[in-house]
């Protein structure tokens, strides 16, 4: 009988051993998808840095997510205090906004779920779901993801690791390769504060351009207006093509240059500087394309067009024969050229 009783407890405390073991890969992906399927809100920030070149590119961001796929990313332009944006998602559409300038447009887009984004759990949950060869691993305190990435824009950026906090499953630490496995991007985030209660207009287009946290009073608007001057900026990245033309033109409320390149990818770029003030409020202007990360703002791609505004330029760019991709890379080696 003690045999039996030794044997028995023997038994007893494998099943227990075993039962305390570490979290499986499946486990931790059921537990992430009933972690969203309960989320209700949260709110959190984060820090995204995007290494290029010689040069660090850095965004302070303010999450907020509630459910029925309602969304605001304020991205704080730390080099660019009035190109700071707002993507906005809620029943309207999807927005993308400057309050400091009072600019804004809507797209008919399905962001966020058209493509991966680093700064959100559901899209980061996401990616995780949607890659069969997706890698595990425990970690001190979190749980490591390495996975694909869904950027059909850019395909120079193929794999991601994903850190969850063990105790919260809440996202620690996104860190994004090229092929060479060099860090491209970096997003940490602060912890998550769930459950939140937001106020009735928090997800509301006006509401948003017109917060005193964000809009710059007229002074420093007319303050821009005169300031602002367009210096032509050329991009590295042509793809074996050259400058073949350069326009200038003067408009009534500004000035503007056209660069056109021939050779194995015809392309066009438009830079244009506007002083008209922009105080009155207007309507959001309809953009085609989806909201797509340039540098260190907020632009629209199509599949032949770019455009973007950064430090009071507008900028555009068409091609025929570049790919998305490419135009991102072109888009991104002239905004390499701002910097410096």
């Amino acid at each position: 009988m003690n045999r039996m009783i030794r044997m028995t407890l023997i038994l007893f405390s494998i099943f227990i051993i075993a039962g305390c073991g570490e979290a499986s890969q499946e486990d931790v992906i059921e537990d992430l998808e009933e972690n969203l399927t309960e989320l209700e809100s949260y709110q959190t920030k984060a820090t995204m840095e995007m290494f290029t070149g010689e040069t660090t590119q850095k965004y302070q961001i303010d999450l907020a997510y509630q459910m029925d796929n309602y969304y605001r990313v304020f991205m704080h332009n730390q080099e660019d205090e009035e190109g700071s944006q707002i993507i906005l998602k809620n029943d309207e559409g999807v927005f993308v906004l400057t309050p400091a300038l009072n600019k804004s447009f809507r797209f008919q887009s399905d962001w966020p779920a058209n493509a991966s984004q680093p700064y959100l759990y559901h899209s980061l949950v996401s990616d995780i779901l949607n890659d069969e060869e997706a890698e595990f691993a425990v970690m001190d305190e979190y749980y490591v993801f390495t996975t694909k990435t869904n950027y059909h824009q850019n395909q120079t950026l193929p794999t991601q690791e994903i850190y969850f906090h063990q105790k919260t499953l809440t996202p620690y630490l996104v860190k994004i390769y090229d092929p060479d496995h060099n860090v491209i991007v970096e997003v940490t985030f602060e912890p998550f504060e769930l459950d939140v209660e937001f106020e009735d207009e928090f997800f509301e287009v006006d509401a948003n351009l017109t917060s005193s946290i964000f809009s710059l009073p007229v002074s420093s608007l007319e303050e821009q207006a005169t300031q602002t001057e367009l210096s032509i900026q050329y991009p590295k990245e042509t793809f074996a093509s050259e400058l073949v033309d350069t326009s200038e033109f003067d408009l009534e409320d500004g000035s503007r240059v056209v660069l056109t390149y021939q050779g194995e990818h015809d392309f066009t770029i438009v830079q244009e500087v506007k002083t008209t003030e922009m105080v009155a409020f207007r309507q959001p202007e309809l953009s085609i394309g989806s909201p797509v990360h340039i540098g260190t703002t907020v632009g629209a791609i199509t599949e032949h067009s770019l455009s973007w505004s950064e430090n009071g330029i507008d900028y555009y760019l068409a091609s025929e024969s570049l790919t998305e991709d490419e135009m991102i890379q072109v888009a991104q080696s002239l905004a390499v050229e701002i910097e410096k």
